[in-house]
């Protein structure tokens, strides 16, 4: 089975949430295409790195051609939520049922659609004030069709955490073997 997954990318996105799921996905052999959000194809990361996305994000992006939608965290995020969209992608993915997977300051996109009430999820803890249910204690949260991290240090169990759900735990497995990260419990 061919698993696509939409990734997007963002200006001020962090660059390990952006970078680690997105080799972790690829090392899994899952078919990821970024899309940019910006004004072109590269966009700037919170520490000033250059990401160039695969292509440019548009309004004709459907849920029907995808399992998942990735969105990585960082300060950037502050100007997703102002972005129709972002707000309409993710609400089309979550009314498709489809995985929606956020980290860091990403799930606060999620409860802007009100995808995180009744359930239980994680995210970075300068959104605590917003998001005052996120689970202190665990790195990655899987509910329903929604995936969320922490953060930064988080990615790497992100990535592997949708690998699992979306192919398999042996898959995940091999992956974390073959990278030296003995930390991985599924």
């Amino acid at each position: 089975m061919t698993h696509n997954i939409c990734f997007l990318f963002h200006d001020g996105m962090e660059e390990l949430e952006a970078i680690a799921p997105l080799d972790i996905l690829r090392r899994a052999n899952l078919n990821v295409t970024t899309y940019s959000l910006g004004s072109q194809r590269m966009v700037t990361s919170r520490n000033g790195v250059l990401i160039q996305a695969d292509q440019m994000f548009t309004s004709t992006l459907s849920p029907n051609e995808f399992e998942a939608l990735v969105i990585p965290g960082g300060p950037g995020v502050k100007n997703l939520r102002n972005d129709v969209r972002v707000g309409a992608l993710i609400r089309s993915f979550a009314d498709a049922g489809k995985w929606v997977c956020a980290i860091c300051a990403a799930p606060l996109l999620l409860h802007d659609q009100g995808l995180l009430e009744g359930i239980r999820y994680t995210a970075h803890v300068s959104t605590a004030d917003t998001l005052e249910r996120i689970d202190p204690k665990a790195s990655v949260v899987v509910d329903g069709k929604i995936i969320t991290s922490r953060g930064a240090g988080t990615s790497i169990d992100f990535g592997l955490t949708i690998v699992a759900t979306l192919t398999g735990s042996e898959t995940a497995d091999a992956i974390a073997k073959a990278a030296e990260y003995p930390y991985w419990t599924p």
